[in-house]
């Protein structure tokens, strides 16, 4: 699916998710609306796998917007926990999206469990659908460890607890430009660029 400039949807109602979307499609040319801003609908995420979500919640704002919609569906995946929340990230915040609980959770299960093992990782997926349904998935990792207590205050969800490999700064802690070199987001964006031909427009 080519993209060549003009308006995409992101099909979040995450402020903070559409914040990191927008600065990466800002040298493209690529003006940016949000399901929010159209007051669309948040799809039920029915998913088992973040790929399931992300098509879902892609689709959903394509047919009802008639615009070609990008999806994002993140997550911090703790081995210890057996990859949770993973999928559940954002429902282990709560309906009030408070993720001060859902890191809460995280330390307390950690110390039920008491093991050593705090390695963890970020996983994104991102959907582009146009509106006939035309789909293409994007997916990008990064490897960790998650840390106590948070620390930071940029970024958002996770960021505070989690430490990416080859860093002591937790990404709550980074400047945005350093986050959107190496996060799972940029790695899944990369992919994304390249697929829809928007990369060769940042070729001189």
């Amino acid at each position: 699916m080519r993209l060549r400039g003009g308006t995409l949807l992101v099909a979040t109602h995450n402020s903070g998710k559409l914040r990191e979307i927008a600065d990466l499609l800002a040298p493209f040319g690529i003006e940016t609306k949000s399901a929010a801003e159209l007051r669309l609908p948040e799809p039920e995420e029915t998913g088992a796998t973040f790929e399931e979500n992300a098509i879902l919640k892609a689709r959903a704002a394509a047919e009802v917007s008639g615009l070609v919609s990008l999806a994002d569906d993140s997550g911090l995946c703790v081995t210890a926990l057996d990859g949770a929340p993973g999928i559940y990230s954002a429902r282990w915040a709560g309906p009030q999206k408070d993720f001060s609980a859902g890191i809460s959770r995280i330390r307390r299960e950690l110390q039920e469990k008491n093991v050593a093992d705090f390695s963890a990782k970020f996983v994104c997926v991102l959907a582009l659908a146009s509106p006939d349904c035309e789909t293409e998935t994007y997916e990008g990792e990064v490897h960790g460890r998650v840390e106590f207590p948070p620390r930071g205050t940029r970024g958002f969800g996770y960021d505070p607890i989690f430490v990416p490999e080859g860093l002591g700064q937790t990404f709550g802690e980074l400047e945005p430009a350093q986050k959107h070199a190496m996060s799972h987001r940029a790695r899944a964006f990369e992919k994304f660029l390249a697929a829809t031909g928007l990369s060769n427009l940042s070729e001189p």
